[in-house]
């Protein structure tokens, strides 16, 4: 037992006072007998006896009620079992991403975990909150209620190590007790790992009941035929036993078409015809899962013919002109000697096929369109210069071309997850006929070949650039040294190549991929561009490069929709965003990997737990009720003891 004033328990020396009193009372007197009393003296004995029980008993009371009146005043109390923590900050971390969402047994978990905070949270209580994008320090409830009854759902997902780091990073002299609130989705073993707390947090498990989601996960132009796009749209199932799913396509809110999907496997794609023009809207379903993924916005363009450029010998580059056809392309070919300098700026993408030397010149241009976000594709020749081949791709990243090698070599291997090839193949193939080359370059380069030979030597490779796309091949394709152009591989690659950072297809961006997006647009110096949807509206980072400007999002917006892009108040073009798909997976949750916390069923429970043992036992209170009932004892016997 420990006391809080413990120099209070020096008055008890005042024990002596009620002593003292009592010997005085005990004194003995001389007794003198008169003949007329004698017949009382054997009550006299029976009184005096009596009496001294009384006086006794008094001191006693007396002396108990003394010793409680100075021990209450002392405060005794017992010390709490975590005494020595009593003074930790508290940070709630809570999860408020899209797959809290989901129904738990008294509803939407995130929802039901803001009633919680706000329901047991003591109004005392200092804590600091922190969510997946926003951050509260050193507040308390009744600051917080707005903040947490006007919570929405995060893009961003639930990521604890980037959290606890910022938590590590907000000094403070005292211990931390930490308290996550999550579904756990999608948490892994390096996020434990790096809570790196002295403590163990404590971990509250929000639990969805129902498990099943049905995910719209892309849109793409599958064929596009002559009047018509034929739209393809990717959906994942999540779960066992799907209802059939009801999936509707709309343009600018205005159905125009709907079906019904039964999932008898968990990938299921499905397509649409819509007419060859300008769309604006998206793709929705109706499940009993999360609904942030029930929708997927996408914009397709008005066709605009691409700008290509060949730099080299016509009869060497007859085979472009097939494929760069008139109604979708504007081609042209010039040989080095005849070339236009002043026109290289205007073009979407430039091929330099078989030059033996890269003029100084040339380069510089070169440099500075591929800087805007233009598209460049190198064809060596067998006469090109080595030293200056790799002196002007210096410019662009670390392919390097090393020495000709003069023996024949077959093309075997496609890789089919490069974005050049992305929806080119609907099955891996393996068994193709192997187009080859009778001499090539070796090329050394750290990025992932296209296309590559037998021996997994690089036969096309692609310098890896947000802005630009630098194609780089390692031996000539003419028809004399390769048969490539025969091989039903050239015309998606070159018209990947050539449609590299183009608003050709589908236009569905998600958020916070930080993707750069290039717009056609002519903006004069000071003009900026802003992007407007129905409800908000920002204005991203932007670049102007020549007839484009680059714009760059980050983090915006911060709602999935249909945009518009503006120049003041002229309309440039539409876009879409989405969310990331990372939540939709909602059996995504390994208990084992929060085996290490601290568990509980409630808020509630941390809370009295923490002040349970954390607060001492105050029992001056006890002494104070001892007392009164001493000094209730002590009139008792003055008024009935004889």
């Amino acid at each position: 037992m420990h006391f809080k004033h413990p120099e209070i328990l020096y008055f008890l020396f005042l024990l002596i006072v009620p002593i003292l009193v009592h010997l005085f009372q005990l004194r003995r007197f001389k007794t003198s007998y008169f003949t007329n009393v004698r017949f009382l003296k054997e009550l006299a004995v029976q009184t005096r006896k009596s009496s001294k029980i009384k006086k006794r008993l008094l001191l006693a009371t007396r002396l108990l009620l003394l010793t409680c009146a100075i021990i209450a005043f002392a405060q005794p109390f017992f010390e709490a079992k975590d005494s020595k923590n009593a003074s930790n900050e508290m940070y709630i971390i809570l999860d408020n991403s899209f797959s809290m969402q989901a129904k738990g047994k008294k509803g939407e978990l995130l929802k039901r975990a803001v009633q919680e905070l706000l329901e047991n949270t003591p109004e005392t209580a200092q804590f600091s909150l922190l969510t997946n994008t926003e951050n509260y320090w050193n507040t308390d409830i009744k600051s917080s209620k707005s903040a947490l009854q006007n919570l929405k759902y995060s893009a961003a997902p639930f990521e604890l190590s980037s959290i606890m780091a910022k938590i590590k990073a907000h000094k403070s002299a005292h211990k931390k007790d930490i308290l996550i609130i999550s579904d756990a989705v999608g948490l892994t073993e390096n996020d434990i790992k790096n809570t790196d707390s002295e403590e163990k947090p404590y971990f509250i498990l929000s639990e969805a009941e129902q498990k099943n989601n049905v995910s719209i996960d892309s849109v793409y132009i599958n064929q596009t035929l002559e009047n018509f796009y034929e739209i393809g749209v990717n959906l994942s199932a999540y779960g066992e036993n799907f209802k059939p799913v009801s999936t509707a396509l709309y343009n600018q809110n205005k159905l125009i078409a709907k079906t019904i999907i039964n999932f008898d496997t968990k990938k299921k794609k499905i397509n649409f015809t819509i007419p060859k023009e300008a769309f604006h809207g998206y793709v929705s379903i109706e499940d009993n899962g999360l609904t942030y993924d029930n929708k997927l916005f996408f914009s397709i363009s008005k066709n605009k013919k691409t700008n290509v450029i060949s730099i080299g010998e016509p009869e060497k580059s007859n085979f472009l002109s097939r494929i760069y056809t008139p109604a979708e392309f504007n081609y042209n070919n010039y040989a080095i000697s005849s070339l236009d300098y002043n026109g290289l700026e205007k073009q979407n993408t430039i091929i330099l096929n078989e030059l033996t030397e890269i003029p100084q010149a040339l380069q510089t241009t070169l440099k500075a369109f591929v800087s805007k976000g233009g598209n460049l594709v190198i064809i060596p020749s067998e006469k090109s210069s080595v030293s200056n081949l790799n002196s002007f791709l210096g410019n662009f990243g670390k392919v390097q071309f090393n020495n000709l090698k003069r023996e024949s070599r077959l093309i075997t291997k496609i890789n089919f997850d490069h974005p050049l090839f992305s929806g080119v193949f609907e099955n891996k193939i393996t068994n193709f006929q192997y187009p080859k080359t009778n001499s090539s370059f070796d090329i050394s380069s750290p990025y992932p070949a296209v296309l590559s030979y037998e021996d997994q030597g690089a036969f096309v490779t692609a310098v890896q650039n947000p802005t630009a796309g630098i194609t780089v091949f390692s031996a000539p394709i003419n028809s004399v040294n390769s048969n490539f152009q025969q091989s039903p591989l050239i015309v998606p690659l070159f018209y990947k190549i050539a449609q590299n950072n183009q608003k050709t297809g589908v236009n569905a961006l998600t958020i916070g991929n930080n993707q750069p997006y290039f717009v056609d647009v002519l903006l004069t110096k000071d003009a900026i561009l802003e992007v407007k949807g129905t409800e908000d509206s920002f204005i991203p980072i932007q670049q102007i490069l020549n007839n484009k400007v680059k714009l760059t999002f980050n983090d915006f917006p911060e709602t999935a929709g249909n945009y518009s892009i503006f120049d003041k108040k002229e309309w440039v073009e539409n876009l879409s965003f989405n969310y990331k798909r990372t939540e939709s997976d909602l059996s995504r949750v390994n208990t084992n990997v929060i085996s290490d916390f601290k568990t509980a069923d409630t808020i509630s429970t941390i809370f009295n737990t923490l002040q349970t043992e954390r607060t001492d036992s105050q029992i001056w209170k006890w002494f104070v009720i001892f007392a009164l009932l001493f000094l209730a004892l002590e009139m008792a016997i003055i008024k009935f003891v004889k």
